[in-house]
């Protein structure tokens, strides 16, 4: 076995080392680790043509040996599992792994060993993406090249294995961290973490709030006294979860005047209370993105990019798809895609995004949420409709009651095609689902596809 305490000892070079799981994260791992010269072998239960096609290019081009449609005897011959964040460490083989006292860790853990480089780190139940995008666009200059990777579809073990190939110095690394990649961490340790916010999410995965923000700090267990956590100070909950840390706290906010950068008379001002842009100049709308600039503001700040790089950004940045993402205005109705929004806070920050009627399609799989959590979000003359479609639907119907008007249908399709029929001029149709995705599609960017080919003819409902 591969003894895994000490990071400084690791020794992985002709070590058995088995990658369960053959996503993307897999696939990029399983190259890393084969780069460095462990004998790798790797493992899925499941035969889809995306897992086939990676199994055969780490076959063909890599000459690594993978079973799919199976987790045959063969994966308990090992030094060291590398594991997908899709597997859960309650899971059977999971269990059966940690009695054979075989070390298991995850993606992120295995590929930061094998860097030097700064690492930002971002979690939170929303905003992580678009804070993300907002700093790896202001972290770009001379003396910094942020790269992007992590819970957003790019895997940390390829751009790491991408610098060793081709060195550079002044890489930056900005990771979005899910709870689920931090269920087998050890050492992961940035030099940065940014906490956009925490709510209850992903309960069907941690079974109690306590488990998943356990799982959301484990980012920062390993941080020490010259590392920074940058936290959202307009967050009572999470101000008192990190008042202990060992590290120093920096925190960001949209209320409060005692920060690195603040909002006030309608300007955003730095630490010397000058001004470097004015709240309207920011082309998307809601606290919530001004939010999300801040925590990105506070961060380059602390790097050392300047302030009219930061605003430039500001002004300019547009969002990200599948986040309250404009599609288009049909007979003066106006639609968005908020696809991205999993959970009901982030359904919540959208329906106060807008001030116009708002038609609400809810739905997909359900993560263990409280759908009667939206009621005092939800008056009437706002959100003027629900749909309701999918797995969630009856338990959304069922939650909400009366309190606004309701239908529900079965699937994606049916609910845009109600919503077109229920909308009247200078509405808006918001898809804001509030669940997962996976009980009609393989991940929430294919429903908001969808939702858009709908909406845009290419597909017809």
């Amino acid at each position: 076995m591969i003894d895994i305490s000490i990071k400084e000892d690791i020794i992985i070079r002709d070590k058995n080392i088995v990658v369960i799981g053959l996503g993307i994260s897999g696939l990029e791992v399983s190259k890393l680790a084969n780069y460095l010269g462990a004998k790798v072998f790797v493992s899925d239960s499941g035969s889809t043509k995306i897992i086939n096609s990676n199994a055969m290019e780490l076959m063909s081009i890599h000459h690594i040996a993978c079973e799919t449609g199976i987790h045959s005897p063969k994966i308990y011959k090992a030094d060291m599992w590398i594991v997908s964040p899709g597997i859960s460490k309650n899971s059977k083989i999971i269990i059966k792994a940690r009695n054979l006292g075989i070390p298991i860790v995850s993606e992120i853990e295995f590929s930061s060993w094998f860097t030097s480089r700064p690492i930002i780190a971002v979690t939170g139940s929303n905003g992580k993406t678009t804070t993300c995008n907002l700093l790896h666009q202001m972290c770009q200059s001379i003396e910094v090249h942020s790269t992007m990777a992590g819970n957003m579809g790019i895997p940390f073990s390829e751009q790491v294995l991408n610098d060793l190939l081709k060195p550079d110095k002044n890489q930056v690394y900005i990771l979005e961290i899910s709870s689920f990649q931090m269920e087998f961490i050890y050492h992961f340790s940035p030099d940065i973490a940014i906490y956009t916010n925490l709510s209850i999410d992903h309960l069907d995965r941690h079974g109690s709030k306590t488990e998943y923000y356990n799982m959301k700090l484990q980012m920062s267990k390993h941080m020490n006294i010259e590392n920074h956590i940058i936290y959202n100070g307009d967050d009572l909950e999470l101000i008192e979860i990190l008042k202990n840390s060992k590290s120093k706290l920096v925190p960001f906010s949209i209320q409060r005047l005692d920060t690195l950068y603040k909002v006030d008379s309608g300007k955003i001002l730095n630490g010397e209370n000058q001004p470097i842009l004015n709240i309207n100049e920011i082309s998307i709308p809601g606290e919530h993105n001004l939010s999300n600039m801040i925590s990105a503001a506070t961060c380059s700040h602390l790097i050392g990019i300047k302030d009219d790089k930061i605003s430039q950004v500001m002004k300019k940045y547009s969002g990200i798809e599948h986040r309250l993402e404009y599609v288009s205005v049909l007979k003066d109705i106006e639609f968005y895609n908020d696809s991205k929004a999993t959970n009901i806070d982030s359904v919540i920050v959208a329906i106060k995004s807008f001030t116009k009627p708002i038609v609400l399609i809810l739905g997909g799989k359900n993560k263990g949420a409280d759908f009667r959590l939206l009621l005092p979000h939800i008056k009437p003359n706002h959100v003027r409709e629900i749909i309701s479609y999918g797995e969630a639907g009856g338990q959304i119907n069922t939650a909400l009651g009366d309190a606004v008007r309701s239908v529900q249908v079965s699937d994606l399709s049916s609910a845009v095609k109600k919503a077109q029929y229920l909308a009247a001029p200078g509405d808006i149709v918001l898809l804001s689902p509030g669940c997962a995705s996976f009980d009609q599609f393989s991940n929430f960017e294919e429903r908001g596809n969808f939702f858009k080919s709908l909406i845009l003819g290419t597909t017809k409902a």
